[in-house]
């Protein structure tokens, strides 16, 4: 059997930990186990200090004037770039912008029109639900097109790959169970057979390296209100490789991705580079928040963060299935670590009532129907104690059916 680490051995572990010191940089309530940074990042220092610098005095203060002296109207692009380092991206291939909704309907159709003889689209059958729905509208507008899903049309992504599939739009990370594809392999794969990719990242920036450059990859689009940690709705990003911005072009043409916008031309003409998948006014005080988280990771080796989720997520899974395992769990997520993202799934027949009473007792994860609860792991703020604190309660609430108070079935708007 597998040695179970104790309390004492678990804080010998926080001790070492090289991320141990970011943990200060963030607003963490008091009471409060916070393992839900896979859906929204705790609010940090500094990201206050951005909204307060850029609402107090350059908006009130400067006024229009800031967008020239504070650099607003190059904030997408000089966001993009700071994100880019995180992915993998050099200089010049990332953009903040607009949400990861309406970054995936601009970047699908922009991979149809490269390969205009070809028609399928290939997704997952279980990707986040926004990537499907973006999916089925884009091939709505466009006649012939079909959507081929894996887990619907054959069991893996790899089959469903030939010379018909135009564009492959895959999440890095599944958002439900944690698995993490293998990017350089399956970006191969899709053009050795001709096909574009695109790479949904809002499971993975933030929380592991990602090499899109190094991977050859086409495209990818993300959020950067998980593990990045911007602020609820915080803008999106998208990222197109170099060698593509030549000839891409995107249908939402609005004035901030024409090539001269306060030329104020009657006809659209897109920008160069990058800034072409830029479309309209872009929110600049969700955006200075998010320089402000950004800037946190300056200080931040991606690697140390690496190696740190991974020990949460495998202690965690070794704590929940020793001590809570008579009661109904069923691990979700792989057991290989190098093959998971930094959060940790398990299935219950009553998942939404169990997840209800963790949050009631300050252990916040949350709940994807049908039956699934979700712990993320942020490792710049998530303890290894914080790990061992969670499943004593949980324990506590499987043991004693806490659960089970009425209460705790009501259905709230966001799960």
């Amino acid at each position: 059997m597998m040695n179970i680490p104790d309390l004492a051995a678990i804080e010998a572990m926080d001790a070492k930990d090289p991320l141990r010191a970011m943990r200060d940089r963030f607003i963490l309530p008091k009471g409060v186990i916070y393992l839900d940074g896979n859906s929204l990042g705790a609010a940090s220092h500094a990201v206050f200090d951005e909204l307060r610098t850029a609402s107090a005095q350059e908006w009130a203060e400067d006024l229009i004037r800031a967008w020239n002296t504070a650099g607003w109207f190059n904030m997408p692009t000089t966001l993009g770039d700071q994100l880019g380092r995180l992915i993998g991206a050099a200089a010049g291939q990332t953009v903040v912008c607009d949400t990861t909704s309406t970054n995936i309907y601009k970047v699908l159709h922009a991979a149809l029109e490269m390969r205009p003889d070809r028609s399928v689209i290939v997704a997952e059958g279980d990707s986040f639900p926004t990537d499907l729905y973006m999916a089925e509208g884009v091939a709505s507008t466009r006649p012939g097109a079909v959507l081929r899903l894996e887990g619907v049309d054959a069991a893996d992504i790899e089959d469903l790959i030939d010379e018909r599939v135009a564009v492959i739009l895959v999440n890095h990370v599944n958002y439900k169970s944690g698995e993490l594809r293998d990017m350089a392999a399956l970006t191969r794969k899709a053009h050795e057979a001709g096909a574009l990719i695109i790479w949904d990242l809002c499971h993975t920036a933030g929380a592991l390296p990602v090499e899109l450059d190094q991977a050859k990859a086409d495209f990818a689009v993300g959020c950067t209100y998980k593990y990045l940690n911007g602020g609820p709705g915080a803008p999106a990003f998208i990222y197109a490789a170099e060698r593509h911005l030549a000839e891409v072009r995107q249908p939402l043409s609005g004035w901030w991705g024409h090539a001269r916008p306060f030329a104020f031309e009657r006809g659209y003409v897109a920008g160069t580079g990058i800034r072409r998948f830029l479309c309209g006014t872009q929110p600049i005080l969700s955006m200075r928040a998010l320089k402000g988280a950004l800037d946190i990771w300056n200080d931040v080796d991606l690697t140390a963060v690496r190696k740190k989720s991974a020990a949460l997520t495998d202690l965690f899974i070794q704590l929940v299935e020793a001590r809570c395992g008579a009661f109904g769990l069923t691990l979700e997520s792989t057991r290989d670590g190098a093959k998971r993202g930094s959060q940790v799934s398990f299935l219950h027949d009553h998942g939404y009532q169990v997840m209800r009473a963790l949050i009631d007792r300050g252990v916040i994860g949350d709940f994807r129907a049908p039956s699934t609860i979700r712990f993320g792991f942020t490792p710049l703020y998530v303890s290894y104690a914080d790990v061992w604190h969670a499943v004593d309660v949980l324990e506590d609430i499987l043991r004693t059916d806490a659960w089970k108070d009425q209460r705790f079935a009501v259905k709230e708007a966001v799960t």
